[in-house]
């Protein structure tokens, strides 16, 4: 069945508790980082030798990556590593070699995937790690920090660079269409963890998962994801002069809807510690500037149609009433610690 142990301190192990993490687009919460594991013991009698090596090798050289890549996350520029990538690429490509091993293990040898016991720090649980003895957590382990690694590549696409006369450039619009994607493929490894991967572990284990693995918050964070996108589409349409007034509030109104929901998963979760609570200010501040845009929107098609001049201006002021509140509420956001500066992707 699996065991559970979680801890709110380790010797020698402690969260990055960082109080300012600079410039975001996109908020990436704290990666949750996996711990040493010995293959040999608990698997030599029931895998072969070469096996055990290689899914051995692959999660030694994750849990390195990721050690390396903590501190890091939110910062624009990626330091040049051997391979000429940068850490974060880096990790990615290691999470992407160890997945199928792991998918190996945990759909082939049944007899032998509560055999190990799989560490990770938590970010946004109260516990410091969590340890499990089943293969699935350390599934929804990898998929959740390749799903934040993906978050974050995003995040650093749309930092605009700063020239060598201090003036920023704008974003490229290559660099927009590629966070677009980035984001949708973010949310579809959420989406994978919470439809495949969570059903998978036994109930008691479920209902002991840290908070960052929890089903609200990998379908908040999944919604995020696709809300961001939509958020960037919109950009691009209100820039192009063929994109239409009803096609720009198409987009808003289906922002509004997936920033909706993610707050409604989010909100009742105990999230109290920096990352948690930063997190639940970001979906909300998100979700009211959402409404004011596409309030704002709907107010300018109400204009130009037969409407009455009375409901327009209804609409607008009610766009003007959520930007108020938008702006307090992304106030709110980057004072609470780890602090942090918005960008406006433009």
């Amino acid at each position: 069945m699996g065991c559970l142990l979680s801890t709110p301190d380790v010797a020698g192990v402690t969260r990055r508790r960082q109080k300012n993490i600079g410039e975001i687009v996109v908020f990436v919460p704290g990666l949750r980082i996996p711990m040493p594991l010995d293959f040999a013991q608990p698997l030599g009698e029931g895998l072969s030798k070469s096996l055990v090596e290689r899914l051995s090798a692959l999660r030694t050289r994750m849990v390195v990556m990721a050690g390396q890549e903590a501190p890091m996350t939110t910062k624009p520029r990626r330091t040049a590593t051997q391979h000429g990538g940068s850490t974060l690429a880096d990790l990615q490509q290691a999470l992407e070699d160890y997945l199928p091993v792991l998918l190996g293990l945990v759909e082939n040898c049944n007899q032998l995937k509560h055999n190990l016991q799989f560490c990770w720090i938590n970010q946004e649980d109260d516990g410091e790690e969590t340890t499990m003895s089943d293969s699935w957590y350390e599934l929804l382990s990898v998929l959740h920090l390749m799903a934040i690694l993906s978050l974050s590549q995003a995040n650093i696409l749309l930092l605009r660079n700063t020239s060598a006369d201090g003036y920023k450039s704008k974003i490229l619009e290559e660099c927009k269409r590629a966070s677009v994607d980035i984001l949708l493929k973010a949310a579809g490894y959420l989406d994978f963890a919470v439809q495949h991967v969570l059903p998978q572990l036994p109930l008691g284990l479920r209902n002991n998962l840290p908070l960052d693995l929890t089903e609200g918050v990998l379908k908040a964070l999944c919604l995020q994801a696709l809300g961001q996108g939509v958020e960037i589409q919109l950009g691009m349409a209100i820039d192009s002069i063929k994109a239409t007034l009803a096609v720009k509030r198409r987009l808003a109104c289906e922002m509004v809807k997936y920033w909706h929901q993610a707050q409604e998963y989010i909100m009742d979760l105990p999230l109290a510690n920096g990352w948690g609570e930063k997190h639940k200010l970001f979906i909300q501040w998100k979700h009211v500037e959402a409404k004011a845009i596409a309030y704002y929107l709907h107010g300018l098609i109400l204009e130009e149609g037969n409407t009455s001049a009375e409901i327009a201006a209804a609409a607008l002021q009610a766009a003007e009433e959520y930007l108020k509140e938008s702006r307090k509420a992304c106030e709110s956001f980057h004072m609470t610690l780890p602090a942090s500066r918005y960008i406006l992707v433009q």
